[in-house]
């Protein structure tokens, strides 16, 4: 016999603690069929430092109510699993400040979708009729000691891994969404530059009619990427304005571009691949020199200010 279900009410306050203890296993499950090193303990004050970009345990503490003890903890757990970085303040050096870790900063990129699974499948269960909030708890309890709620979770999300990435060449209709990618991550991260204006604005004019390329990444027809070759000299060209939908990232969708991008560029026998870029884009830059790229000299008259690294890939070798 469950006596916390005899009490009924009387006893929901225990009830629901055994309920979030049981929910953390269940998620814990679907991080570990996964493969995603991740505690769903750490999850409330991870996100918020990722929503944050950069944040203080006070104000952490603020945003979540929960005791500044417990959030020190669990900081404290995130930096010995290298996942954020801790910094003093310049202008108050008694404060610290906490933002993710490039190493933070990739995890989050693979759990993104798949908290968005984890979300919906939850609104999806835990949708029911009822007079009371019992009936709801003994929903979620049945679906728990079913493991019927990580197995869900997870074929969702095996299913979201399995959809085919397919790179197609640019078409005219697709120009928007060139446009719009590249400056919701210029936006993001940057500003948008005169240089990154004349580009966007008409692509086909400032990049396909000078002899570049444009390539989009799509899944079930829906255009979830796009990266460019933009020529600079015969048998010389710009890999740049490389963009992912937020709602994608996370899926090695940069990788498979850049796969597809320097595949398409020693079949046509250029000689060299140039980029610019900027050092505090760490995964980026790990992923350049991971392909083979090499910091170069950085001209004085870059096209872009936002640039303080020029990297270079000679195909010819």
């Amino acid at each position: 016999m469950d006596n916390l279900k005899v009490l009924q009410e009387l006893g929901l306050g225990s009830r629901l603690k055994r309920l979030s203890d049981d929910l953390m296993k269940e998620i814990q499950a679907v991080y570990n069929l996964a493969k995603i090193d991740f505690d769903p303990y750490f999850f409330p004050v991870f996100k918020t430092i990722a929503d944050d970009q950069t944040t203080t345990t006070s104000i952490i503490t603020d945003k979540l109510r929960i005791t500044q003890p417990a959030i020190t903890q669990t900081i404290n757990k995130l930096f010995k699993k290298n996942l954020v970085v801790i910094t003093h303040d310049s202008m108050d050096k008694r404060k610290k400040n906490v933002a993710l870790s490039a190493k933070g900063k990739l995890l989050l990129q693979k759990l993104i979708p798949l908290w968005d699974i984890i979300d919906s499948t939850l609104k999806l269960k835990t949708t029911i009729h009822s007079y009371n909030f019992i009936e709801h708890i003994e929903n979620l309890e049945n679906l728990i000691a079913e493991n019927a709620l990580s197995k869900a979770i997870y074929i969702q999300y095996q299913d979201y891994l399995n959809e085919t990435l397919e790179v197609i060449p640019f078409k005219k209709e697709f120009s928007t969404y060139f446009k719009d990618l590249n400056i919701d991550w210029l936006q993001k991260y940057f500003v948008i530059e005169p240089h990154d204006a004349d580009l966007l604005e008409n692509c086909e004019d400032s990049i396909i009619n000078k002899g570049g390329f444009i390539f989009f990444s799509t899944i079930n027809q829906k255009i979830v990427g796009c990266f460019a070759f933009i020529k600079t000299e015969e048998n010389i060209y710009e890999l740049g304005k490389m963009a992912v939908s937020p709602q994608y990232q996370g899926r090695n969708i940069g990788q498979k571009m850049m796969d597809y991008g320097l595949m398409f560029a020693k079949e046509k026998n250029w000689e060299k691949i140039i980029l610019y870029s900027n050092t505090k884009l760490v995964n980026a830059i790990h992923i350049y020199r991971k392909y083979g790229f090499k910091e170069v000299p950085l001209e004085k008259n870059t096209p872009y200010l936002r640039s303080n690294i020029k990297m270079e890939l000679n195909l010819s070798q």
